[in-house]
Parts: structure tokens; sequence; C-alpha cells
């Protein structure tokens, strides 16, 4: 059975989306169901889009697996792996996924703690006496 394979990352959340097609439209993630996973409609909708863009959402099987970050890093993770495997089942959804911003990676991360500092970039207080 052929699959395919895309990986989305945001932040430290890290999602490997394998796409099967012609499947009934069953989700997993980590072994879980889709909605126990993401319990909110809010998330799924956002998980989902990619597919939805397309109507296709029921004529694939999607496993996937996520580790770390927290719950939206994970949503947009995801949303991207999704992507990510549509587009190299069929490169003509490009532009179209290109448009809805689903192809774009967001870079940011956290920024670390530095030394003699409170945090990243705040200081400890200041008192002239």
């Amino acid at each position: 059975m052929k699959e395919y394979i895309g990986v989305g990352r945001r932040k430290t959340a890290v999602s490997s989306v394998r796409l099967r097609p012609s499947g009934s439209g069953q989700i997993r993630i980590n072994g879980r169901k889709f909605e126990d996973y993401f319990p909110l409609e809010l998330q799924r909708e956002e998980v989902l889009s990619p597919l939805n863009l397309f109507d296709v959402a029921s004529s694939y099987d999607l496993v996937i697996r996520i580790k770390g970050g927290g719950i939206q890093g994970q949503v947009i993770a995801t949303r991207l792996g999704i992507s990510r495997a549509l587009l190299e089942q069929d490169e003509n959804k490009k532009q179209d996924l290109k448009e809805k911003g689903y192809l774009t990676r967001d870079s940011r991360k956290r920024e670390r703690k530095k030394y003699g500092l409170a945090g990243a970039r705040k200081r400890f207080q200041f008192s002239k006496r």
C-alpha cells in the first residue's frame, strides 16, 4: 500500500503524518482517536483544513505521530505535515496550499535565558541604594 509522508514542525512540536489513500477517513494520533487527542472543534478544523480545501477528508486514512510542544503548536505542526504529505501525493496542489499559507513553516522559537538576567530579556530589579 502506498503512503505519503509529511513532517511538520512548530516551536518544539514535531508531527509526522502518514497519508494513506483509498481509506475511510480514519485518523489516529499517537494511537488515540482524533476526537480524543484534539477535543476542541476549532483545533480539529484547523488540522483538517488542508484536506477540506480539496474535499478529500473522507478518502484518506491518517496515522499521525506527535512529539513535544503545546497543543496549539501540535495543531499547526500537524497541519503543515498534512499539507506536505498532500503535496508529495500531487504536486499540482502546491499553488492552492501556498495561497492559504499551509506550506509556510513558522520558524519562531523560544529565546533562551541569558546569564545575569531573570529571563531571556527581563532584568533583575535595579536598586540605586
